[in-house]
């Protein structure tokens, strides 16, 4: 019975050693040779310290920096642990709204952060100026929705728009090979850019 019991025992460690130990730390290794940086969190530094991730949105809120799309994160309510209370950009808790397109409630908020914004029927503004991501944690923004905050960031940073505007330009990256994806802005590192021009 035990020459039954050997092999597989054998087998469970072997396969449990290849697949739990010696692949990951192979992956490991190669990703800090290949990628060190996306394969650490693509963390971007000031000054020697985190200020966030390229890969994971951050709330913004003042009139003096870029802000990016909606989020529908959510965190637990302090003073009800049976209830949530919305916590924009909270990593701890990825997700995105379970509101349909028949969903009053999110009518209602698409509709004034329409307004918000200034959008029209006849001067529509981007989706995702409105809209959640699926993850409620994206770092970018597409272009029109950088463009549209241009004046309200120049106003408040007293910077003429012409300059705003380039750095919105020069934080613009294209699809993968010209192909994949779509144009896009990261909205932490504009926010940077921001920053360290304002402290010229």
């Amino acid at each position: 019975m035990f020459s039954q019991i050997r092999p597989a025992i054998v087998m469970i460690v072997l396969f449990s050693t290849l697949t739990g130990v010696v692949y990951p730390l192979a992956i490991t290794g190669i990703a800090q040779v290949v990628a060190a940086k996306p394969a650490n969190g693509s963390l971007l530094t000031r000054d020697g310290v985190v200020i966030g991730s390229a890969l994971i949105g951050q709330q913004f809120s003042g009139d003096g920096y870029f802000h990016g799309r909606p989020s529908a994160t959510n965190t637990a309510d302090p003073n009800d642990a049976t209830k949530t209370i919305d916590a924009p950009y909270n990593a701890a808790n990825s997700s995105g709204s379970n509101f349909g397109p028949t969903s009053l409630k999110l009518h209602d908020r698409v509709k004034a952060d329409v307004e918000a914004l200034g959008g029209s029927p006849e001067k529509p503004v981007p989706a995702d100026a409105v809209t959640t991501s699926g993850s409620g944690l994206d770092p970018d923004i597409s272009p029109a929705f950088a463009r549209l905050q241009v004046s309200r960031v120049a106003a408040a940073r007293k910077l003429p728009e012409a300059r705003v505007q380039a750095l919105v330009t020069n934080a613009t990256a294209q699809p993968f090979l010209g192909l994949l994806g779509e144009p896009r802005v990261n909205v932490l590192q504009l926010n940077v850019s921001l920053d360290l021009l304002a402290a010229k």
